[in-house]
Parts: structure tokens; C-alpha cells; sequence
């Protein structure tokens, strides 16, 4: 079709209630957003960045809970408002950070890139909400981008030799063999 682009996004101003309804009977809109009001349609995860979701939550839960943090998963929301909010691929956050909506705030959110994913165009959200870290993770490589939270911004934290440092968890990041990403909390080890 002359002038597609399959990056294009698109704005559906009257969406029709039977096309939102079967979307949730076949429960394809756990990762959709709501944006001050506007709908974010978030396709399903595909089975790597499930995997890696997976794996993220296994190898954060010990150390998570040597903090005194919960590990969550997709579908739990970040809120600001009833119809303003964000899903993160993991989140980590405090117990007094929850609420019986989702999460009120986190100290470290993790997203895993997609193709035309908006997780950058998130920063601002995570910073009104008082994020502390945020990792982006590139699924092929492994590749992650390490932000902290310095004042009502985002700061990326740069790579050393031996990888990047969590500013929250204090933990070394580094990529290892397959690619994979190493987590080293003193002696716990794990790969993602």
C-alpha cells in the first residue's frame, strides 16, 4: 500500500465497544495503558521478552527481598489517576509503594524493548512518580540502559569495565555468554 509504514502510529478516535470487549475475552489488553485518558493498545509480549520478564523475576526475587522489596509483573499498573497509568515489564517496590489500585511508585522499573515500544516516552511518568531507576534491556543482545532518577529527570548511568551499577539494588550488571545479562549480588549470581 503506496505510503505505509509499519511504524506509523495511529490515533482511533471512536473505538467501537465490541472490538474493546473481545479484546478482554481474549484477554489481550493486560498491557494496555491509559495515558491521561487515552488508550495505549499494548500487543501481547512475544514469547522472548516473556521469557526474559520471567527470568528478570526469578533472579530479582532473593534479591529483592534482601531489600525489603516485592518483585511485580506485567499487567500490575503504576497510577497517577484512575485513567492515568503505566505497565511495566518488572517493577520492584516497597510494600508502603502499593495500594489496592497496583503500585503508587517503585524503586526500579525494567522494560524490555519491542519494536516502536514507547517505554523512553515514559520517563516523564516514572519521574512524577517518583521512580527511582529505570533499566531498558535490549532482548538480542542483552544490552541495558541504567537511569536514575536526579531530581525530575532521568540520568544515565554510565558502563565501567565490569558493567553498569544498579544505584537502587547496588548490584553489578554485565553481559555474559549467550548473550545473557549477569546479575552479581556479592556472592548470589544469576543470568537473565
Amino acid at each position: 500500500m503506496p505510503g505505509y509504514s509499519s511504524s506509523m502510529r495511529a490515533v482511533w478516535l471512536d473505538v467501537p465497544e465490541a472490538f474493546l470487549a473481545e479484546r478482554h475475552r481474549l484477554g489481550n489488553d493486560k498491557l494496555d495503558e491509559l495515558w491521561e485518558g487515552v488508550l495505549h493498545m499494548v500487543p501481547p509480549s512475544s514469547l522472548g521478552n516473556a521469557r526474559i520478564t520471567t527470568d528478570f523475576v526469578v533472579a530479582l526475587t532473593p534479591i529483592a527481598a534482601r531489600r525489603g522489596l516485592q518483585v511485580w509483573t506485567d499487567g500490575t499498573g503504576l497510577f497517577d489517576a484512575p485513567k492515568n497509568y503505566r505497565i511495566a515489564d518488572t517493577t520492584l517496590a516497597r510494600p508502603d509503594q502499593t495500594s489496592a489500585r497496583g503500585l503508587e511508585s517503585a524503586e526500579l522499573v525494567i522494560e524490555v524493548l519491542s519494536p516502536h515500544d514507547e517505554s523512553r516516552d515514559k520517563f516523564p511518568f516514572y519521574a512524577k512518580r517518583g521512580v527511582r531507576e529505570i533499566w531498558l534491556v535490549e532482548p538480542s543482545t542483552r544490552e541495558v540502559e541504567v537511569y536514575a532518577l536526579v531530581k525530575k529527570g532521568y540520568r544515565r548511568v554510565p558502563a565501567t569495565v565490569r558493567g553498569w551499577r544498579s544505584p537502587v539494588l547496588g548490584i553489578t550488571l554485565s553481559i555474559v555468554r549467550g548473550p545473557k545479562l549477569g546479575l552479581v549480588d556479592g556472592a548470589y549470581t544469576a543470568e537473565v
